[in-house]
């Protein structure tokens, strides 16, 4: 049984309502597809619909292990460690559906909104090591949480445009 979510007020209930409107987009975008549509490249593009649902959901599943253990958490259990890997993230593979996807996305984003009930926003982690990253800097839960709305945003965007390429529905307009 799930725990209902306090009722969340202010800021933790706008970060929240930012990041579930655009999971929102990004769910709707793969509305009413088949497997093989979302396996399919419809660009030059590597990206897929279904590669980017498995990206968005691993992605917010490791910033959030960050927000709460820091650069060791996030690299754990799955964390892409290669170019293989990391590239693997973005494909449906074998065996893999769309609903199951969708259905691990969901599982991801319940997880997130339960911890942004429950964590200190200000709060701060050092990142990883990263060329991207300034030395020795550190991101509050609140950056995490911005960062993952942002990703995720870009990531819908990219959606609508596969969609749209797809089979001429769109996300909006």
């Amino acid at each position: 049984m799930v725990t209902p979510l306090p009722e969340l007020t202010g800021e933790r209930a706008d970060l929240l309502a930012a990041l579930d409107k655009q999971r929102g987009f990004l769910r709707y975008t793969a509305r009413g597809l088949t497997d093989e549509q979302a396996q399919r490249r419809t660009t030059v593009s590597e990206l897929t619909l279904g590669g980017l649902i498995k990206h968005v959901a691993g992605v917010e599943e490791r910033w959030l292990r960050f927000a709460v253990g820091g650069a060791e958490a996030m690299r754990a259990e799955g964390a892409p460690d290669d170019a293989e890997s990391w590239a693997e993230q973005f494909r449906m593979t074998d065996g893999e559906t769309l609903d199951v996807l969708l259905e691990r996305y969901r599982a991801v984003a319940e997880h997130t909104d339960n911890l942004v009930a429950t964590l200190d926003l200000d709060s701060e982690r050092a990142l990883p090591a990263a060329p991207w990253f300034e030395p020795d800097a550190a991101w509050s839960v609140r950056r995490v949480l911005l960062h993952v709305i942002a990703e995720t945003s870009q990531h819908a965007g990219h959606a609508d445009i596969l969609r749209e390429a797809l089979d001429g529905q769109r996300t909006m307009g």
